[in-house]
């Protein structure tokens, strides 16, 4: 039998966070590296200690962390790695979150956390990994500081709100940024349902020039700017219209568009679920496989930059390297323009780059034959806007006249395109330009035609969508690029808000939950409180004031305003049913399990714990008998709702099949292993190997003896 190891060859470990971005800075780092990941974090404060917060408040804030239970085999497997190799590197985000996970490995693997290299690249492309390894920094403590502070006040908040609101109101959890954000999405429902509408008319009309209508609409009366509040004023001014309009002026003005800022995470989100209505969820999810990597015509590589980031900057090296030669080539030197610096607002961290692609070769057009239809929308999007923030401005002569008579003034406006400039990228996705006129010359006169009045009515402002709602959060400074997707799918989750075709609204329990915490803890729903939190933060992460300062600043008040809120807060009495406990004959209330699911139960509880069972309405009979054993067949569902025909004896009788026939089971096929598969021999029955194995859940290392042996051990959950 061959040897099944090779000469033992010190590798260097490169850890990263997900396990594509592995697979992609593999193919650049070469045989001498191993790349594995961490899958996200691999530590978290526990639940020991005083109220099950994990933090020792009294002593400092010590935080208690604990390897979390689903990454203890990713931990054994890294440990083991690390111990064998010459040298580690840390490679995850470059952001708090993946700083922190930077110092949570180096803990659990015993490194020296002021000396361990840390790779920082904000694109996964063969360059910038090679530059990142020949410029190495050490963890930033700063950065690891200000996510220990902003975790540890997410807990303290969580735990000890929740707390309160489980026990007295029935729903489940509150949050720093969650809560302010629920309650932006509550006022703006509110406003929107105590709106009052009030009456307003319009008058539009056309006139034709040049044997083509345009429409015309009056702007002025008397020299006044036209109002019109009921139909009686609409009539009096209909009375007064001429047949003909003489053009009183004509203004012509040459105006620069210039294009949009290349994306910030928000922006990205906004104008994602504007084009393509994409959840922001779903635009995060497939901006990070962009990122991460794809395989596009025989190469793996990122194919944007990182996609958590407030900044609208492009680095002058793509600028200089990409764009130019990109834009002389294709278009020419009159549509090169220049890097543009975006509004540096008091929220924006500026530590990354804008959204771009890392390469102008890989056109959209190329990119789209090897990746999903979204993938190539979102690529289209970035790679477009980015490409045109880079050009020159689009250059119209816009045109407005005035048409009068009998002391009435109609506007009619239009423009023509002298240089296209950025369109000639990003076209696509704005809106048409005006119609250009005919040439007009004042005094000239024009027969007024289909006259139009229309009665209208304002409209409050819209209800929050999923663009909207982030770039709400985003002005108003609450949490930060990473959080806006994660916050929306957690009220979500918890039920507070509901999305219809992205609209978004608040239920019962968003709206209880933020009228009893502007009671008892206003400033957990203050925008303004949550962003002066984040300014705090980027303090701690710059280094003008300590975790430590931090945490007393924020845990001091807060604390006394929970121990008011805690003796005041009354237990709200539960929505009784109508009925009464057949056990106990107290009255039946509606409750909520932990999962915040409801079901009706006894008010008496914990005395009685009777549980009102749901009536389950007959299934649907399918009007033949069971071969098996004779009794009705039925229509059924399985977990995924799918349904199928099954026996309703049930579990007594166990046959199913589906709508188009009998199930037919394939026989299971043996799999064959070679001495390439084996990793090393079964401790266990000395007699085989341990080979990879693909679970349902996670990946194991297996017995090729088995069912006979069953020896495993546990790899990575599977993403």
């Amino acid at each position: 039998m061959p040897a099944l190891y090779s000469v033992n060859v010190r590798m260097k470990l490169v850890i990263v966070e997900s396990p594509k971005k592995s697979e992609t800075i593999t193919r650049y780092l070469g045989p001498d590296y191993k790349v594995l990941a961490s899958e996200g974090h691999i530590r978290d404060l526990s639940t020991r200690g005083k109220g099950g917060l994990g933090i020792d408040v009294e002593n400092g804030f010590q935080a208690d962390w604990e390897i979390s239970p689903r990454k203890k085999a990713v931990v054994a497997k890294l440990r083991a790695e690390a111990a064998k190799a010459e040298e580690v590197y840390l490679a995850t985000d470059p952001d708090r979150e993946g700083e922190a996970i930077s110092w949570h490995l180096a803990q659990v693997l015993n490194l020296p956390v002021e000396s361990t290299k840390r790779l920082q690249f904000h694109e996964i492309t063969k360059p910038a990994i090679l530059a990142a390894m020949d410029h190495p920094s050490v963890i930033d403590m700063n950065l690891v500081s200000a996510q220990e502070t902003r975790r540890m006040e997410d807990r303290i908040i969580g735990f000890k709100v929740s707390s309160l609101l489980q026990r007295n109101i029935n729903v489940q959890s509150a949050g720093r940024v969650q809560s302010s954000t629920l309650r932006m999405i509550v006022d703006r429902a509110k406003a929107i349902a105590s709106f009052v509408p009030e009456e307003y008319w319009t008058i539009e009309a056309s006139v034709v020039i040049g044997g083509k209508k345009y429409q015309i609409r009056l702007t002025k009366v008397d020299g006044k700017p036209f109002k019109c509040s009921n139909k009686e004023e609409c009539e009096a001014i209909l009375a007064r219209m001429p047949k003909e309009l003489v053009v009183t002026s004509v203004a012509k003005v040459e105006k620069k568009i210039f294009p949009k800022l290349p994306f910030t995470t928000s922006t990205l989100q906004q104008e994602a679920f504007a084009k393509y209505r994409f959840s922001n969820s779903h635009t995060q999810s497939v901006a990070q496989k962009l990122y991460e990597g794809l395989t596009v015509n025989g190469e793996h590589v990122g194919l944007i930059t990182y996609m958590r980031t407030d900044s609208t900057r492009i680095s002058e090296e793509f600028y200089k390297r990409h764009a130019v030669p990109y834009i002389l080539e294709v278009y020419g030197k009159e549509y090169l323009g220049g890097l543009r610096a975006g509004k540096a607002g008091k929220n924006i961290q500026d530590a990354h780059e804008a959204i771009r692609p890392t390469g102008t070769h890989r056109t959209p057009e190329v990119v789209a034959q090897y990746v999903t239809p979204d993938e190539a929308k979102l690529y289209r999007l970035i790679y477009c806007r980015a490409m045109a923030s880079m050009m020159a401005p689009k250059l119209i002569e816009s045109t407005s006249v005035i048409l009068s008579g009998n002391g009435l003034d109609f506007s009619l406006s239009g423009s023509r395109l002298l240089f296209p400039g950025y369109s000639s990228i990003f076209g696509d996705f704005e809106d048409a330009d005006e119609a250009t006129l005919p040439e007009l010359t004042q005094g000239e006169i024009l027969e007024l035609k289909d006259l139009k009045p229309e009665q209208k009515f304002t409209k409050p402002e819209p209800a929050y969508n999923q663009a909207s709602i982030v770039k709400a959060m985003e002005e108003k400074g609450i949490g930060r690029p990473s959080t806006y997707a994660s916050t929306i799918d957690t009220l979500t989750k918890r039920k507070y808000i509901s999305t219809v075709k992205g609209v978004i609204s608040p239920t019962e329990d968003g709206e209880k939950a933020v009228r009893v915490l502007e009671k008892y803890f206003p400033d957990v729903v203050s925008t303004d409180y949550t962003a002066t939190m984040e300014r705090q933060l980027d303090k701690v992460e710059a280094g003008s004031t300590t975790f430590l300062e931090a945490m007393n600043e924020f845990y001091e008040p807060f604390i006394e305003n929970f121990g008011k809120a805690r003796e005041l807060m009354q237990r709200e009495p539960l929505q009784q049913t109508g009925e009464v406990c057949p056990e106990c004959g107290k009255p039946l209330v509606i409750k909520q399990n932990k999962k915040g699911q409801s079901f009706v139960g006894c008010s008496g509880w914990p005395t009685c714990r009777y549980i009102k069972k749901e009536e389950k309405a007959p299934a649907e009979e399918v009007g033949e008998l069971c071969p098996d054993c004779g009794s009705p067949l039925v229509y059924k569902k399985n977990k995924k709702g799918e349904k199928f025909i099954g026996c309703s004896k049930f579990p007594t009788c166990r046959y199913t099949r589906n709508l188009n026939g009998p199930i037919k089971k394939e026989p299971a096929k043996k799999v064959e292993y070679t001495e390439a598969d084996y990793v090393k021999p079964c401790p266990l029955c000395k007699s085989g190997f341990l080979v990879v194995k693909h679970g349902k859940k996670t990946d194991l290392l297996g017995c090729t003896n088995f069912p006979k042996c069953k020896y495993h051990e546990w790899l990575k959950a599977k993403k």
